[in-house]
Formats: structure tokens, C-alpha cells, sequence
């Protein structure tokens, strides 16, 4: 299945570096994490939930994610994430056209969305909060666009991208490869370094996101992400994210599905 922006400011107290490898698990929906001064409100979701168990089927997600604090400070920035998603299913990139980093260097949405109309595999919209030092919070957003890129070592690849005009007019780049594993009931990896936002002193505040990408190659309808329910009726995922240099959050996450007769 599937496959992803965000970092460095305040640093959240000390309370939250005692909880290094903090775990939870969560199902489909809408979720709550705190982990000390940091919380963490997130869902996402799935179609169709019914889903054939001995083959594989068009399947689109979606989901969203809001940080914030305790005490109303700035979030700590996230540095890096892996997430591992389940094998029952695979991604499809034959037809699709692919783009580039070179291509979209110092786009802004619109004109990145135009370069590579064909390659666009998901949408969403990110905020960040961005603390410049004797200065007024700054709230800034940005379209974010996932773009179907180059194989990496044999593996596909997404390029997040997105744009900010605060301090300057910057575009972000995420070239992240979906790496095939065989992990128990996980079957693919994404891993990202966050670059920097506003020179470190921006944080997300808000990150929504869907995925889901149709088109047709060789007179054969295709889609992007598809899946199988397996007879655990369980879709699984894992994700580990590093807030800065002091927290490291360990998380599940499971979406329930139906077995259908094709």
C-alpha cells in the first residue's frame, strides 16, 4: 500500500525526552497522542472497505494530522519519518507518467501541478507556524502536491512538494522512494529527512492529505494504490517520527476491511 513535509524551533521541555520511544496504537478515524507537552490529533481513512482476499483491487486514502502543545508554545519541528505500510497490496506506475526535482525547482503549486499534470498522485494542504526570534507568530500554508518520480534502485517514488513565501519565497522538495520489504505483515517503506522551514525557526501545525490517481495505459483501466483485505480483515501500518534531537514517537495504526466475492 501507499505511501509523503515539516521542522526545528522551540525545543519542547525535558518531561517530553524522557518519553523516547513512546508506543501507542490506533485504528481508522480520528485519533489523539500526547506525549508530554506534545499533542497530536490524526485520522485517515480508506475506500472501499470491502476488498477481495485473493487478489488485488483499486483502493484511495486519505488522512490528516494537527500538532500543537500543551501550554500554547510552538511544536517541536519533525526531523525524520519511516513508515511501513502493509503487504497486502502495491502500488501501479505502469503509464504514468513520471516527474522530477530538476523540473519542479522554484515552482510554486500551480506551476509545478502544470509541468507535470500527468505524474500528480495525491493532493493536500499544509500550515506551519513559523517563530521568528521578537516577532509575532507567522502562519503559513502551502497546496502540497505528491508527484509520481523516478524508480529509486529499482523502487518507486513520490516528490512531495510545496511552497512558502515566508521569510522568502522558498519551494520544498521531498523526493521520498517506496521501498519494497519483507518485514512479517509489512511489505513497503517510505523514510524522509524533513528539510528545514523559514531557516529552522517554522514548525507544521496542520497536514491533510488523499491519494488516489486513475488513468488508463495499453486500453486497461489503472490505479494507483491497490490492496486485498486479508483474512485477518486488517490493514496495517507503522510510523516512527523524530522531533528534533529529543523525542522519537513509535506508532501502529490499523484500518479494518471486508472480504468480498469478485
Amino acid at each position: 500500500m501507499p505511501t509523503s513535509r515539516l521542522l526545528r524551533t522551540l525545543v519542547l521541555p525535558l518531561v517530553v525526552a524522557a518519553l523516547v520511544a513512546l508506543t501507542w496504537g490506533a485504528t481508522a478515524g480520528a485519533n489523539k497522542i500526547i506525549a508530554g507537552n506534545l499533542v497530536i490529533d490524526f485520522g485517515f481513512g480508506s475506500a472501499p472497505k470491502a476488498l477481495p482476499s485473493d487478489h488485488d483491487a483499486p483502493i484511495k486514502f486519505w488522512g490528516h494530522s494537527n500538532f500543537r502543545t500543551r501550554d500554547g508554545s510552538a511544536p517541536d519541528p519533525v526531523s525524520h519519518v519511516t513508515v511501513e505500510f502493509d503487504k497486502f497490496g502495491h502500488l501501479e506506475t505502469r503509464g504514468l507518467e513520471r516527474c522530477s526535482t530538476a523540473k519542479l525547482v522554484a515552482t510554486t503549486p500551480p506551476q509545478a501541478r502544470k509541468l507535470c499534470p500527468g505524474a500528480v498522485v495525491g493532493t493536500g494542504f499544509g500550515k506551519a507556524a513559523i517563530n521568528f526570534p521578537e516577532q509575532a507568530e507567522i502562519t503559513a500554508g502551502s497546496p502540497v502536491t505528491f508527484f509520481n518520480g523516478p524508480e529509486i534502485d529499482g523502487d518507486p517514488s513520490v516528490i512531495i512538494h510545496a511552497h512558502l513565501d515566508v521569510p522568502a519565497p522558498t519551494t520544498y522538495l521531498i523526493p521520498v522512494q517506496i521501498e519494497r520489504i519483507s518485514k512479517g505483515v509489512y511489505g513497503y517503506r517510505i523514510e524522509a529527512d524533513i528539510p528545514p522551514i523559514a531557516g529552522g525557526y517554522g514548525a507544521p501545525t496542520d497536514f491533510r492529505f488523499s491519494i488516489s490517481r486513475d488513468w488508463t495505459y495499453q486500453g486497461k483501466k489503472l490505479s494507483y494504490v491497490y490492496a486485498r483485505c486479508p483474512r485477518s480483515q486488517t490493514l496495517r501500518a507503522r510510523i516512527e517520527a523524530s522531533f528534533g534531537t529529543e523525542t522519537v514517537l513509535h506508532g501502529s495504526f490499523t484500518d479494518p476491511c471486508r472480504i468480498r466475492n469478485d
